[in-house]
C-alpha cells in the first residue's frame, strides 16, 4: 500500500500497548491512520503519535472497519471476542495473548526465527509467549546450524511479564520493604520485592505451570520440530522490564562456542554480551529498551563427554522483542 496501512491498536493504553505506539513510530512504520482502541474507561483519554495527540476510542466490532492490521495487546478473552470482527473487517489481527498461539490455521511467528510461516495466515498471526520469542531469537540459528534435540531453561522473567500493574507493584512494594511497611501482594501471588517467586500462571496436573508448558508447546510448533525434548523453570523475579534465561541445549551435531559466536555474530536479532574476562554478559538492565536480545555465558556442557552440549545465558526485552516489537515486526513482512 503505497500510501501506508490503516493500523489499529487494541489495549492501547497498556504496557504493551504503550510501546506498540511507541515502536510504530521509531521504526517509521508507513501508517496512514493510526486507531487508538481500549476499554470504555479508558475512551476519551490521548496518547501521542508523531507529535500529534491521539484519542483513546472505545472498541467495538464496528472499530474495524477500513483498518488493515489490528495489532492487539487486550488479553485473550478480548481477543477472541473481536477476533470475527477483525477478520470479516478484512484486516489482518496480530495478537499478543496466548488464545490463538497452537490453533493449527494460525502462524505463531518470530520473524528472525520463521518468517515463513506469515504467509500462510488467515487472517490471525500470534505472538509467542515472550520468554519464548526471546530464547527463539537466540536458539532458532544454533537449531539451524546444528540441529537442536533438547533444550532445558530456567528463566528470570520481569515484572512486566504481568503488565503495568506488575511494575507498579515491583515499585510500590520496594518502598514498602525499605520504610518497613505492611505488604499487600496483588499482581503476584506472593511478595515480589527482594523475593523470587517459582510460579508464573497456573500449576497442572503434571507439576509444570501453563507459562513453563507454553515455551515447550510454542517451540515446537516454530521450530517445526514436534517431538523436540523441552523442559523448563519459570521464576518471577525483581526486575522491571527484561527478561533473562539460562539455557542448556543439546544437538545432533558436534557444537564449539567459537562456532556459537560466529553463528550469533552474523544472526539477525542479536547482540553477543560474552566477555566474562572483562565482566561482560547479559543481564536485564543492559537488555532493557534494546531491541536485539543479549547472549553470552557461551560455554561447553562439561557434564557431558561430547561437544554436542551447550550452556548460554539470554537476556531480552519482554515489552520489546518479547510482544510489541516482535508484532511490528510481524507487521513490516505483510
Amino acid at each position: 500500500m503505497a500510501n501506508g496501512y490503516n493500523v489499529a491498536v487494541a489495549g492501547a493504553t497498556g504496557a504493551v500497548g504503550v510501546e506498540m505506539i511507541k515502536t510504530l513510530e521509531k521504526r517509521n512504520f508507513p501508517v496512514k491512520n493510526l486507531k487508538l482502541l481500549a476499554s470504555a474507561r479508558s475512551a476519551g483519554k490521548t496518547l501521542k503519535f508523531k507529535g500529534e495527540d491521539v484519542v483513546v476510542e472505545e472498541m467495538t466490532e464496528a472499530s474495524f472497519r477500513g483498518v488493515d492490521i489490528a495489532l492487539f495487546s487486550a488479553g485473550g478473552d478480548i481477543s477472541r471476542q473481536f477476533r470475527p470482527a477483525v477478520v470479516s473487517a478484512g484486516a489482518v489481527m496480530i495478537d499478543n495473548s496466548s488464545a490463538f498461539r497452537m490453533e493449527k490455521d494460525v502462524p505463531l511467528v518470530v520473524p528472525e526465527v520463521n518468517p515463513e510461516d506469515i504467509k500462510w495466515n488467515k487472517g490471525v498471526i500470534a505472538n509467542p509467549n515472550c520468554t519464548t520469542a526471546i530464547m527463539l531469537v537466540a536458539v532458532a540459528p544454533l537449531h539451524r546450524a546444528k540441529k537442536l534435540r533438547r533444550l532445558v531453561a530456567a528463566t528470570y522473567q520481569a515484572a512486566s511479564g504481568a503488565g503495568a500493574k506488575g511494575m507498579e507493584e515491583l515499585i510500590l512494594q520496594t518502598r514498602q520493604v525499605l520504610d518497613n511497611q505492611p505488604i499487600v501482594p496483588r499482581a503476584f501471588v506472593h511478595r515480589i520485592a527482594f523475593n523470587l517467586i517459582p510460579h508464573i500462571d497456573s500449576f497442572q496436573e503434571n507439576g509444570y505451570t501453563k507459562e513453563e508448558l507454553k515455551m515447550v508447546n510454542e517451540s515446537r510448533k516454530m521450530l517445526h520440530l514436534p517431538e523436540l525434548k523441552v523442559s523448563c523453570t519459570c521464576v518471577r523475579i525483581p526486575a522491571l522490564r527484561a527478561h533473562s534465561e539460562a539455557l542448556n541445549l543439546e544437538f545432533e551435531e558436534e557444537i564449539t562456542p567459537e562456532e556459537v559466536r560466529e553463528i550469533l555474530r552474523r544472526s539477525p536479532g542479536v547482540q553477543l554480551a560474552d566477555d566474562p574476562q572483562n565482566k561482560v554478559y547479559p543481564m536485564p538492565v543492559d537488555a532493557t529498551e534494546k531491541y536485539d536480545v543479549l547472549v553470552g555465558r557461551i560455554r561447553q556442557d562439561i557434564s557431558r563427554d561430547d561437544k554436542r552440549g551447550l550452556d548460554i545465558f539470554v537476556s531480552g526485552d519482554q515489552l520489546l522483542k518479547g510482544a510489541a516489537l516482535n508484532a511490528v515486526q510481524i507487521a513490516e513482512l505483510l
